[in-house]
């Protein structure tokens, strides 16, 4: 079986945008790309791009809807690598190199060669089944990638403005009217070149504190260093970036390859699997729709979320919003208890015997000689029951011939009165027969759609057969 790729359309595109190129290049130079230019194979409607907005929204949502439950779980398992981690390094920090040692029920021999000038700092080890383990590495990796979800989650930033936090982002703000001291995050201008301030709460202010913590140098300071742009394609300028760490003896920007592999890390230890089975699979943009979603569901505005989230628009907003079944139908049984609690009491009794039969009467009141009436309840016949003439008539078509004698009667009727000269007659016929036909053209157009005979067509084999090759 094959399926269509997601980014079918995307390729579509890219053609069709360098068909459109060549047709610019051949007015701006045509001696070398008249040649060229010819009419584009794919046309516009092949690319619209409304129903794959609607299939990528719907695979969205269902992303959101499977990793917004584990997000606790996610939480938990890197937590444990960082504090599992944590230990193994200390413990082998603690041994001379060589010697054997065991922690977490696990059996290591630390290496005796090393770069370093004291053999016993090494943190290379040997366990008794596999490939040798930088046990500082590992530690490294666990506790970024445990910061990285933290402050994700807690943020709901992108992360290519998670790397470009510095020292500086962390603020302070002054409440005019109470004096307290509120800690808030500066987010520098990344997508929209829009700079916003974020709120830190107590959770994210203990992460950041970690992460203050680990970066600084032996002076207090926290080093500069200069980070790449990939999207600009340019050098920053060193700054006091929060996401660095040593390699080598080089303090290095964190790279977004290494926060989605230090993320895989900790996915692979957590054991968690999507709805088919397969592991789960989570990158940094999943945070920013969980914590929209979750923002929302928990009562915060949409244009607040907007405004934290960073979006232009709050049509952006909403598609990062994902409504479970749940919400939708909580929402619909407090509409009908708002709406209950708005209308009288009176209408919730028991109806009595006569409202019943009153009821009943009703619909049988409603059948007429030439079909059934279709006004509601409790309303009057606004044409005081000429119902040639309402709108509300249901015309059977078994009642044909009646409806056609009546036609009959009327233009014999309009003729009377005509030589008679009531004219005041003929005008109240006329529209008594414009009625009539009017009911006749409706059954002719019913009777000619039930008729008619819509021919489907069958495909043939060549286009239902897969074709398939051995060749190389």
């Amino acid at each position: 079986m094959t399926s269509q790729r997601m980014s079918a359309t995307y390729v579509l595109m890219c053609v069709r945008a360098f068909y459109l190129d060549l047709a610019q290049w051949a007015v701006d130079e045509p001696e070398r790309w008249e040649p060229w230019a010819v009419r584009c194979p794919i046309t516009a409607a092949e690319i619209s791009t409304t129903k794959l907005e609607k299939q990528q929204k719907a695979r969205m949502d269902q992303r959101t809807r499977e990793r917004l439950p584990v997000l606790p779980a996610l939480v938990a398992a890197a937590d444990r690598r960082l504090k599992e981690a944590t230990v193994r390094l200390k413990a082998v920090t603690s041994v001379p190199a060589g010697s054997r040692f065991t922690v977490l029920g696990q059996t290591y021999t630390k290496a005796r060669s090393s770069t370093w000038a004291d053999p016993n700092r090494t943190t290379t080890v040997y366990p008794e089944q596999g490939k040798r383990i930088d046990l500082r590495m590992s530690e490294n990796r666990a506790f970024w990638a445990w910061a990285a979800i933290e402050v994700l989650r807690h943020t709901g930033i992108r992360i290519e403005e998670l790397l470009e936090l510095s020292h500086h982002s962390i603020v302070q703000y002054k409440l005019p009217t109470t004096g307290e001291i509120v800690p808030l995050l500066q987010i520098a201008p990344s997508k929209t070149d829009e700079e916003r301030m974020l709120l830190v709460t107590p959770e994210l202010a203990d992460v950041l504190s970690a992460i203050v913590s680990r970066v600084r140098g032996n002076g207090g300071a926290i080093p500069l260093v200069a980070s790449y742009d990939p999207m600009e394609k340019i050098w920053n300028p060193p700054m006091p970036l929060l996401f660095q760490w040593s390699s080598n003896g080089e303090n290095r920007s964190l790279s977004p390859a290494l926060v989605r592999a230090a993320l895989n890390q900790t996915l692979e230890g957590s054991d968690l699997t999507d709805n088919t089975g397969q592991p789960l699979k989570i990158q940094p943009h999943d945070f920013r729709r969980i914590f929209i979603t979750d923002a929302i569901l928990n009562g915060l505005p949409p244009h607040i979320a907007q405004v934290i989230a960073g979006h232009r628009s709050i049509a952006t907003t909403m598609g990062y919003y994902t409504v479970y079944p749940e919400k939708v139908i909580e929402g619909h049984r407090a509409f009908m208890a708002r709406r209950r609690g708005l209308r009288p009491s009176e209408e919730y009794r028991v109806p009595t015997s006569e409202e019943w039969d009153s009821f009943l009467g009703h619909f049988e009141r409603r059948k007429l000689s030439l079909g059934i009436c279709g006004r509601a309840f409790g309303t009057d016949c606004i044409h005081e029951h000429a119902c040639v003439r309402c709108s509300m008539l249901r015309v059977d078509p078994r009642e044909r011939p009646r409806l056609e004698e009546i036609r009959d009667n009327l233009i014999d009727r309009i003729a009377e009165a005509e030589r008679e000269g009531w004219l005041g007659e003929v005008d109240g016929l006329s529209v008594s027969l414009a009625a009539a036909e009017g009911k006749l053209t409706q059954l002719e157009a019913e009777q000619t759609r039930s008729s008619a005979v819509v021919h489907l067509g069958l495909p043939s084999f060549s286009d239902i057969a897969a074709r398939s090759t051995d060749a190389r």
